[in-house]
């Protein structure tokens, strides 16, 4: 049975860093792409954004204009984690954090929520003085 669990959320000042981790449990991260989505569910009406993706094949990843030069997403295989190191954190960025697997490519690019075929819960992200 698939699971993935997110951790690493909080509250934290504009200019903080935060470090996201996923943990994916029931497959192998062998070559699949495990994403980061956020959803700012104050503001209605809003799509659930891809943020990051990274193959666990070879490592390639891709970023959403917004978060380019401020998060760095990777993994440790052997852990079965994916983690997003986010730096330079605005108050844009509050949102709830989502984790998800796709096992249908481990190829990286901008891709739908309909793409992912497994999902975490979620982990809030607040960034506020």
């Amino acid at each position: 049975q698939v699971h993935i669990v997110e951790s690493g959320g909080g509250l934290v000042q504009p200019g903080g860093s935060l470090r996201l981790s996923c943990a994916a449990s029931g497959f192998s991260l062998d070559a699949y792409v495990i994403g980061w989505f956020r959803q700012d569910w104050q503001a209605p009406g809003k799509d659930r954004e891809e943020v990051s993706c990274i193959s666990t094949r070879d490592g390639s990843t891709y970023y959403t204009d917004s978060v380019k030069g401020r998060f760095t997403i990777s993994r440790d295989n052997a852990k079965s984690t994916v983690y997003l190191q986010m730096d330079n954190l605005k108050p844009e960025d509050t949102a709830v954090y989502y984790c998800a697997a796709n096992l249908r490519t481990s190829e990286t690019g901008p891709m739908y929520t309909t793409e992912y075929d497994y999902w975490g819960q979620g982990t809030q992200v607040t960034v506020s003085l």
